[in-house]
């Protein structure tokens, strides 16, 4: 088997901010049934990735991949950017 197994979470999602230094916070939005009342709500959240050289930019779509605690808040890469 050629590819490479990966443990932890995906998620898709859009930039929001890319002002820090290697980091971007990317919002993923994501639909969930309510538990009671069976109506679909939109649930958003933001997440900070790892982006070493800044080279994802506000609006671009992107894929970030579950990993090590990188600091106090980053728990996760981007790994793939879509324009």
């Amino acid at each position: 088997m050629t590819e490479e197994i990966q443990k932890g979470k995906k998620f898709s999602g859009v930039v929001v901010s890319d002002k820090m230094k290697d980091t971007t916070v990317v919002l993923v939005e994501r639909y969930v049934k309510h538990p009671r009342y069976g109506k679909y709500v939109r649930d958003r959240k933001r997440y900070k990735a790892h982006d070493l050289g800044n080279t994802a930019k506000v609006g671009d779509k992107v894929t970030i991949q579950e990993t090590r605690p990188i600091s106090k808040h980053k728990r996760f890469v981007v790994t793939q950017e879509k324009k």
